[in-house]
């Protein structure tokens, strides 16, 4: 949708978004999990953040699809920002965890992270 200035030529409408405090992607790449896992995963957000309270309000967490990090192991894999957190083998029972540690109360899921921004890796 655009509005049009005073030449009549159109212009893009800004768009608006929430805010929110961290955002989840989720990558639901055919190769990142089997079965759909990632999707199934991606369609739980909802309600698990409506009653961990995330859904609205301070700790708001605005989710996102991805269709491919580039990191096809060991999946499915989610990244939170802007935190630079990257979490592996995200079950439904360890997307609680997450949600509850790190979205909740601030504390990562270490033995969950693969990658974290602004740390050197060792190879």
């Amino acid at each position: 949708m655009s509005t049009t200035d005073t030449n009549d030529t159109p212009q893009p409408v800004k768009p608006k978004i929430g805010s929110y405090h961290r955002h989840l992607l989720v990558c639901t790449g055919p190769r990142c999990s089997e079965d759909g896992a990632s999707q199934a995963l991606f369609d739980s957000l909802g309600d698990k953040f409506k009653a961990s309270g995330l859904n609205n309000g301070p700790l708001r967490v605005k989710r996102s699809r991805v269709s491919c990090f580039a990191a096809c192991k060991g999946g499915p894999i989610v990244a939170v920002q802007p935190d630079g957190t990257w979490y592996y083998n995200v079950t439904p029972e360890n997307m609680d965890r997450i949600i509850d540690e790190h979205l909740c109360n601030g504390r990562k899921v270490e033995e969950l992270v693969f990658h974290q921004a602004g740390e050197v890796q060792a190879d």
